[in-house]
């Protein structure tokens, strides 16, 4: 969820950081605050729930913890009144076994709701047990905080013990150093053989250095010599670039040494690419809502419907809004979850459904899109699979229109979500908080304007009633929003989820006008996209383009798409004149991105924000057939699988060192081993330079740019997974995939 409000209140604030140390050694200089943590005397002060019975007659505290049980709080063994203050380093340590092996949390909080969280641990127990230790600083004065193991959530009973319970003040914080691994840094996943092949050297020498090639067996196939580049200020590394582009023959397990490093493994090839076009796709089948996932489809996925009014749901099928926005409920089950939680956001499906579309509409290649190429459930209907998955989502925006007759009719509601928020894990199926609808918006009625808009046309040859009803609900939206221009979401509707606020819609009303126009030819909308300040703006933002910043789409769109456009040659060329800057900003960087910020500062979802510069040069190719244009493409993608500073691929199953704990109620495995990690082909969010979560300010203060990361589930500003940022993934991955074998 591309948000940074609401977060405090759930579980998951996590300041924590394993050290290593042994508990005697990290706090040798403050008194004990944990009583009766040894258990010599029986376990009072120590209290578990209702649910289960300690039991200390062994010198350990012992408890079987029934199955069955659906949150990690429903089950919690706990003490009260353990004092902190503010500015302090505390040590926490703790023996545990667990038979069978489970992961439990580990949790110093505040005692009473919004229940924050000083410092959370998931640690991995054993059979045998082990000894954890962690380090944290208080950021407040309590004389009441709460020592907490949540151990709930297995469906099968299991048994804990638990020993030596320590926190002391006086501990020593050592810095998070992330494992980068080797100091040559490559795509991990492989290079086209006739692209370019670009890696990066982190090293201190300032002169060029030799570099070497290696196929599978170690022979030595390609040599050359560095290019100094200096510091990098996205990484504060001195590093050198090389480049071994001559090189085309296809092969596996190549390597690049140099200045006594050998990188990881990687490709030459070709069929990664394909392969990831279909992955990153069949993402969007297991973030449905609504519709069970089948696990003959999705093995290791497959889950009961979620939000349908099953107990323990309140469901989406009947759902009301805030109390004083609306007199009605709505049916706006299905969709797509936004993100790691269950909300679903129309500003943010707007933009993902439009990308989806959109890679369908440039295909060369539509074979590759055909029906039956995801294995979904409508599978074999005689439409494009990826088709059918945008419908799942474009039927629920059309669900979020204001009906006829009610105050503000023809808008879209700007989102729906829990009341509240809840914490991790938590299966779609299991959440039992009520669904509210949130206020419609401005930014959100575009949306369903340009998407349904878009939708008109594309649906047409296989359904001509759906692509009516969706022609009908552009028009409509389009008439709300003239007559509502200045409805914006509240920026403090955080709770429960994301604001997604956008104060300036400008941009969606150009969007809007240019996919009505495309659809449709008619004047009103032509004239409107012609008078918008957006049309002949540069509106190629360094930082790129999303959910709110969309003039870029309809720019895009008419560029692309037949339209009787006046002027269409000069649209064409500003998108060429867009290109031109971010092969600029590539050419620039030591890592070969094409996003550098002026101000240094990464954004949320900056890996999201690097590929929609790259689809803005990919137009650009498919606009002139200029390779460099293509070339640009390949290498920002190098950036993604592992050319960064981080040595590390942001994509699920892709690369030797590959993201793998993105943020997510439900692929959770980091927190409960019988549920999975997020599907093959998940695209991280990546760096950001503001680190709002705790888990990233505990360990990441003061990190360059592309440092600001954590694989790890609780840090929901680094590590989020989004529909909008797979979106732009599967689009390029297309796009590349359709050259052949340029």
């Amino acid at each position: 969820m591309t948000r940074p409000i609401g977060r405090l209140a759930i579980a998951v604030a996590g300041a924590l950081l394993a050290t290593g140390l042994t508990a005697s050694s990290a706090s040798a200089e403050g008194p004990e605050q944990i009583v009766n943590g040894t258990f010599d005397d029986g376990h009072a002060p120590w209290w578990g729930t209702a649910n289960i019975t300690l039991d200390s007659s062994s010198g350990q505290l012992c408890t079987d913890v029934p199955g069955g049980t659906v949150n990690p709080w429903d089950v919690i063994i706990g003490q009260d009144n353990v004092p902190l203050v503010s500015g302090e380093t505390y040590a926490y340590s703790f023996f545990a076994t667990a038979t069978p092996a489970k992961v439990a949390r580990a949790l110093i909080q505040l005692p009473v709701d919004p229940w924050t969280q000083y410092l959370s641990a998931n640690p991995e127990v054993s059979v045998s047990g082990n000894q954890y230790t962690y380090t944290f600083t208080s950021p407040v004065d309590l004389p009441n905080a709460q020592v907490a193991f949540q151990i709930g959530g297995s469906a099968d009973p299991w048994r804990l013990c638990l020993d030596n319970v320590s926190l002391t003040g006086g501990a020593v914080q050592e810095p998070y150093e992330p494992d980068t691994g080797p100091r040559v840094r490559v795509n991990q996943v492989g290079y086209l053989p006739k692209g370019p092949k670009n890696a990066t050297l982190v090293t201190e020498a300032t002169a060029a250095l030799p570099w070497r090639l290696k196929d599978s067996r170690g022979k030595v196939v390609a040599s050359g010599r560095t290019a100094p580049r200096g510091v990098d200020a996205s990484s504060g590394q001195n590093v050198h670039s090389l480049d071994f582009g001559r090189y085309t023959k296809a092969g596996t397990g190549y390597t690049i040494v140099a200045d006594g490093e050998t990188s990881h493994p990687f490709d030459i090839g070709e069929g990664f690419w394909e392969k990831l076009r279909i992955d990153a796709l069949k993402f969007y089948y297991t973030q449905r809502s609504g519709i069970e996932i089948l696990d003959s489809l999705r093995p290791g996925y497959g889950r009961p419907a979620g939000h349908v009014g099953v107990a323990p749901n309140q469901g989406d099928t009947n759902v009301p809004c805030q109390p004083g926005v609306c007199d009605y409920t709505l049916d706006v089950s299905g969709g797509w979850y936004d993100a790691g939680d269950h909300g679903k956001y129309v500003v943010n499906g707007g933009i993902s459904v439009h990308q989806l579309m959109s890679e369908y509409e440039r295909s060369r290649e539509p074979r590759t899109l055909r029906d039956g190429t995801l294995g979904i459930p409508e599978s074999r209907n005689r439409v494009p699979d990826i088709l059918d998955e945008a419908r799942w989502e474009q039927e629920f925006l059309l669900s979020m229109q204001v009906p006829a007759g009610k105050p503000l009719a023809g808008m879209a509601h700007h989102k729906i979500h829990d009341q509240t928020w809840t914490g991790l894990p938590l299966m779609p199926h299991l959440d039992d908080r009520l669904r509210e609808l949130h206020p419609p918006s401005t930014a959100a009625t575009l949306n369903l304007a340009a998407t349904a808009a878009q939708a008109a046309r594309v649906f047409k040859p296989y359904d001509r009633a759906f692509a009516a009803r969706n022609l009908a609900a552009a028009k409509t939206a389009w008439a709300a929003a003239k007559a509502h221009p200045a409805v914006i979401a509240d920026p403090a509707d955080g709770n429960g989820g994301g604001t997604y606020s956008d104060p300036d819609v400008s941009d969606e009303f150009y969007w809007a006008a240019a996919e009505l126009y495309i659809t449709t030819g008619d004047r009103e909308f032509k004239n409107f996209v012609l008078a918008s300040p957006h049309h002949r703006a540069d509106i190629w933002r360094e930082r790129g383009f999303d959910w709110g910043n969309t003039a870029q789409l309809g720019r895009i769109a008419l560029a692309t798409r037949p339209n009787d456009l006046p002027d269409r040659h000069r649209v064409r060329a500003s998108v060429v004149q867009g290109a031109e800057k971010y092969l600029a900003t590539q050419k620039a960087h030591p890592y070969g991105i094409p996003y550098a910020p002026s101000d240094n500062v990464y954004d949320w979802g900056s890996n999201n924000l690097i590929i929609n510069n790259l689809v803005v040069v990919a137009t650009a190719y498919d606009l002139t057939g200029k390779k460099r244009y293509l070339d640009g493409v390949l290498q920002g993608m190098d950036y993604i699988f592992g050319r960064n500073a981080l040595n590390q691929s942001y994509v699920t199953g892709y690369g030797e060192v590959a993201s793998k704990n993105q943020h997510s109620r439900w692929y959770a495995r980091q927190l409960n081993p019988d549920l999975p990690n997020p599907p093959v082909g998940t695209l991280s969010g990546g760096p950001n330079s503001l680190i709002q979560d705790p888990v990233a300010q505990q360990k990441l203060q003061g990190c360059a740019p592309q440092f600001c990361y954590l694989d790890d589930i609780e840090s929901w500003s680094t590590n989020e997974l989004t529909i909008n940022w797979n979106a732009p993934l599967a689009w390029i991955s297309a796009f590349i995939a359709d050259q052949g074998k340029g």
